[in-house]
């Protein structure tokens, strides 16, 4: 199991790695759209709707996913000109304001509410009350979350390599922060009708890893020479310290509420993988789950910081 964990990385790390390094964003935003689509026929094997439905909805994850991305100008399609950044019009400097977004910020807030909101009332009510929302409208909501987050995604990516990293590293380090404090503290259950594993004190050291990880990004955006400002540079120049550090733990929960949120579709469905399309680490529903809302909550907070 170990060994092919290692080589669907490596092979996965071997096809990334290319997209992120080049400055236009195309190839990365096709290649996470096409994991993106993968996702929405996850998400619809996992609420009853295999087969035709399943490859419908990951068909209209990407076509809507490319429809808004050519509505707000996001540049998937073609490779910019010669000499022109990706980050052409956003102002890479910290003691600069970023310039607006490609993507209206509306569109973050909105994602951010139907998170907080639909997210808790799923988490309060279980499983069994998932099962009773209709099946259409599952649908529908699977393909706009899954949508909004490949837009935030090609957004981070269009602001900077440095800026894009700085948000999936919050999310991993949230993870294993609380995978090994929850080891090695944890008592107290979080979710255990939905995530019997999760506790209260793995929680906290993921949060606590996450601020470690910001006060490390920092350090690096002042000292080591970057493409772009971290989230977390960002965050401290228009929101202050404080505000900051309360902004990151509200990230930092908000993926717990992502990963809570696949494992209880998980549950009604009987499946301990979304998929087994990543051989050793089962679908990409299980490696983007914290991401769902982080993402488009970490741009919403970007336009507190620099405007709509």
């Amino acid at each position: 199991m170990l060994k092919q964990r290692v080589i669907t990385a490596l092979i996965l790390v071997a096809i990334l790695l290319p997209t992120l390094w080049v400055e236009a964003l195309w190839p990365f935003a096709l290649l996470s759209l096409l994991f993106v689509a993968a996702a929405g026929w996850e998400w619809a094997r996992l609420n009853e709707a295999p087969g035709v439905p399943a490859w419908g909805l990951g068909a209209a994850v990407a076509g809507t996913g490319l429809l808004l991305a050519g509505q707000w100008g996001l540049p998937v399609w073609q490779a910019l000109p010669e000499g022109q950044s990706a980050s052409q019009g956003h102002v890479h400097a910290l003691t600069e304001t970023l310039v607006g977004f490609t993507v209206p910020a509306p569109l973050w807030w909105g994602a951010a509410l139907v998170w907080l909101l639909g997210g808790a009332m799923a988490l309060r009510h279980g499983s069994q009350h998932w099962r009773a929302v209709p099946m259409a409208l599952r649908a529908v909501l699977g393909l706009a979350l899954l949508v909004v987050a490949w837009l935030a995604l090609a957004e981070a990516k269009l602001q900077g390599l440095n800026f894009l990293l700085s948000i999936l590293c919050l999310v991993w380090a949230a993870d294993i922060g609380a995978y090994f404090g929850g080891r090695a503290f944890g008592r107290r259950k979080l979710a255990p009708s939905i995530s019997p594993g999760k506790s209260w004190e793995g929680v906290l050291a993921g949060a606590l890893a996450v601020q470690a990880l910001a006060a490390l990004w920092l350090w690096v955006d002042a000292h080591v020479g970057v493409d772009s400002p971290s989230l977390y540079s960002h965050l401290r120049q228009g929101l202050g310290a404080p505000g900051m550090v309360l902004a990151v733990l509200a990230l930092t929960g908000m993926s717990v509420v992502g990963d809570l949120f696949e494992s209880l579709i998980k549950r009604q469905a009987g499946a301990k993988d979304s998929s087994q399309l990543l051989p050793g680490h089962g679908g990409v529903l299980d490696r983007i789950d914290a991401l769902l809302p982080v993402l488009p909550l970490s741009m919403a907070l970007m336009s507190l910081c620099h405007g709509w």
